[in-house]
């Protein structure tokens, strides 16, 4: 990963955390795919895929999570909570990231499931 993407993940990070979200992994790797955050928002576990972009240019954050992507986080959520044993209720959040100086759109259960 490079510097920018470190930054947007700690920047992330930072957010849930001053929103009331405990975050447990960043980075989270298996063979399926990567999940940039895992935390806990009371009883919830929640997958936040961390998106940053300059511009709306070719779409903005929120274009760039394609369905190829989406299921890789999907396969990736599910290797985690395999790791569990007992899954809790979960979601996937996605966290946008625009601009200098940063703005940050939080979409709460992103893929709707």
């Amino acid at each position: 990963m490079n510097r920018r993407g470190e930054a947007a993940e700690a920047l992330a990070c930072d957010y849930l955390r001053g929103q009331g979200l405990v975050v447990t992994a960043r980075n989270y790797r298996c063979r399926f795919g990567e999940i940039d955050v895992v935390a806990r928002e009371g009883g919830t576990l929640v997958f936040v895929e961390v998106r940053r972009r300059r511009s709306e240019t070719f779409g903005g954050a929120a274009a760039s999570i394609t369905p190829a992507k989406r299921s890789r986080l999907i396969a990736a959520a599910r290797h985690y909570l395999a790791r569990l044993g007992e899954a809790p209720p979960c979601r996937f959040d996605a966290l946008l990231i625009r601009g200098e100086p940063a703005r940050i759109e939080w979409i709460r259960d992103a893929f709707g499931e």
